[in-house]
């Protein structure tokens, strides 16, 4: 029969890897994902792969994010030269997701390498290059929703709508291995479907082995109405304290809902701030990625935009500034009060958003507002959990302003919300837990088990299953 290994995001959100082999020697990649979080689990990212590279015949791809695509340009370093399949979407974004990441991997070695200079110690470098980004944008190979296609000998896909962001894909996988057909499904990251301009996750009914995300496994997401009144609340707060609201947020999908609420505020006359910066050269390219496939939002979104005779997101909310450039972007910090700022990385891992927390942070008056997930091990996750202090570019900065977490704003399926889309299979599948830290996954087991009856194991890294 065939096989399945579980490489990554096993009993933890980042890196997704799963490993499909057939007793034919087909050898299928799902996912190629980067860890992300504290220092020694990034470190994996170097270690050597549970694979030969160059005995793969194909990646599938769920969709654009980096703990899901991050390490293909390393891939493509080591060797691999198949296609990579993805969706029309998750194509051009990845385009600004590896690029990203291959000059984000540049920077750090060469500032590293400085340091270490400086020490008299040898120079690093990076986990991968533009080059090799380039390299593995080469092996795309786009797929519609709904379209089987054969993606190596035996192994056909089809890509269903998830619902998390533009392009994202539950995977459906037939892998014929000797006059038998079994059927695996892995959910990607299933959306919340409260979330602005997403369609709803497609439901599915057959399956023989189903890996399904549990990243908010245990609990809901408020209701997006309490959430919108709490987010105008803190707006309002931080207008009359005289301070500005900063948003770590994800340049793909976390920050077109933003601008989609905000746009929704002020058309309401209910956004009090004059000035909104989109402070994200990727979020930017983002937006206009989104606008060309605006027919993948759910129907009644476009409709209100079309309604309110806009067709573009920036449209919707005027005061919207892009600041691309770098030195727009230093420009923001002379502004102590009056303005949100909206700047990746969603965990405050890197980019932008670092500069203006060194900025803000330590003032009484301003507001830090997280709408999504922060993984341990990220500055975001330290704010978050009450630190006083935090290092901020290798500088210790004060904790003073006022945090704020906004879980309904998640792009994410909640609890109830898994629940209901795993409910939909018939003859109770094999299931597998992954994407999620593992206290939340046992709390996702127990539900399943007390309201659907239904066991859901939790796989060990490194495990193998007969298909």
């Amino acid at each position: 029969m065939a096989l399945l290994t579980f490489i990554g995001a096993i009993q933890q959100v980042t890196g997704s890897c799963y490993l499909i082999e057939t007793r034919d020697g087909t050898k299928v990649l799902l996912e190629c994902g980067m860890r992300q979080g504290r220092r020694e689990d990034e470190a994996h990212n170097s270690e050597a792969f549970a694979f030969d590279p160059l005995s793969l015949d194909a990646v599938v791809l769920s969709h654009a994010h980096i703990d899901h695509s991050g390490l293909l340009p390393r891939l493509a370093a080591k060797g691999y030269r198949g296609p990579i399949f993805a969706t029309s979407a998750t194509c051009e974004l990845l385009e600004l997701m590896l690029m990203d990441a291959a000059h984000i991997q540049e920077k750090d070695a060469e500032w590293e390498s400085r340091w270490r200079a400086r020490l008299g110690k040898p120079a690093v470098k990076p986990l991968y290059t533009a080059v090799d980004a380039e390299r593995a944008l080469g092996l795309r190979r786009a797929v519609e929703y709904g379209e089987p296609m054969e993606v190596a000998r035996g192994v056909t896909v089809t890509f269903h709508d998830a619902g998390h962001i533009l392009g994202s894909a539950i995977v459906e996988m037939e892998v014929h291995d000797h006059n038998l057909t079994r059927r695996l499904v892995f959910s990607g990251d299933l959306g919340n479907t409260c979330s602005p301009l997403m369609r709803d996750p497609t439901p599915l009914s057959e399956a023989d082995v189903v890996l399904m995300e549990s990243t908010y496994g245990d609990r809901d997401h408020r209701c997006t109405p309490d959430t919108l009144d709490e987010l105008a609340e803190i707006l309002a707060q931080a207008q009359r304290d005289g301070g500005n609201v900063l948003i770590p947020a994800f340049s793909v999908g976390r920050t077109q809902d933003l601008l989609f609420y905000l746009g929704q505020f002020y058309q309401q006359g209910r956004l009090p701030q004059q000035a909104v910066f989109l402070d994200s050269p990727m979020a930017i390219k983002a937006n206009a990625i989104y606008q060309r496939f605006h027919e993948h939002f759910d129907p009644k979104d476009r409709e209100l935009l079309r309604q309110n005779g806009v067709s573009r997101i920036e449209d919707w909310l005027p005061i919207l500034r892009c600041t691309p450039e770098p030195e727009d972007s230093m420009a923001i910090n002379r502004i102590e009060s009056g303005a949100i700022i909206i700047a990746g990385s969603g965990m405050c891992n890197g980019g932008r958003i670092v500069h203006h927390l060194k900025h803000n942070l330590w003032r009484k008056e301003c507001h830090i507002v997280f709408p999504g997930f922060q993984a341990r091990g990220t500055l975001g996750r330290a704010i978050v959990d009450g630190a006083p202090t935090v290092r901020v570019l290798r500088q210790r900065v004060a904790v003073k302003a006022q945090v704020h977490t906004l879980g309904g704003f998640s792009a994410h399926a909640g609890q109830s919300q898994l629940l209901d889309w795993v409910k939909h299979f018939d003859h109770r599948p094999e299931l597998y837990l992954v994407h999620g830290e593992v206290e939340k996954m046992k709390v996702l087991q127990q539900a399943l088990h007390d309201r659907l009856q239904w066991t859901a194991n939790i796989p060990e890294p490194g495990e193998q299953i007969a298909l």
